[in-house]
């Protein structure tokens, strides 16, 4: 059972890491994103397992679906594919050209004719791309397809 003072604490630890992190606390300002943004890479880099990095990454996700800049971009994705909407973020994220996917697709040819659409990624590449990135096979496959 929760006391007056460990709500009041829990209160003002809340208030204080508002006044931190405004992102938290419902700030729209760009400038309070890019701030979350540095500090989720800050804890990745020396907590990963913090709690805080779960919150921010709700309250990133939130800004970027909700705001005008981002717009443009997420209709973009929205409208491919999710296996190259995937790749391309895998792609983006981890600093990869076309060529970094030998292993895991094939010849660099091969990855431009995906990327282009022009080819689909097999489910052999999936599993190869979700045992190097850690992610669920289901995160390469449109579920609305």
């Amino acid at each position: 059972m929760m006391t007056a003072n460990s709500y009041e604490a829990a209160l003002n630890a809340t208030a204080t890491l508002i006044n931190a992190v405004p992102l938290l606390g419902g700030s729209h300002s760009r400038e309070d994103y890019e701030q979350a943004l540095e500090m989720v890479e800050r804890l990745i880099d020396t907590d990963d397992e913090n709690p805080l990095i779960d919150l921010l990454a709700k309250k990133i996700a939130d800004y970027e679906n909700s705001t005008p800049e981002f717009e443009a971009f997420n209709t973009r994705i929205a409208a491919l594919p999710q296996e190259l909407a995937m790749l391309r973020v895998l792609m983006d994220q981890h600093g990869l050209n076309q060529s970094s996917f030998k292993e895991e697709i094939g010849a660099r040819s091969l990855v431009s004719m995906i990327l282009k659409g022009e080819r689909k990624l097999t489910l052999e590449h999936m599993k190869a791309l979700s045992k190097r990135f850690g992610l669920p096979v289901s995160a390469f496959i449109d579920e609305n397809a």
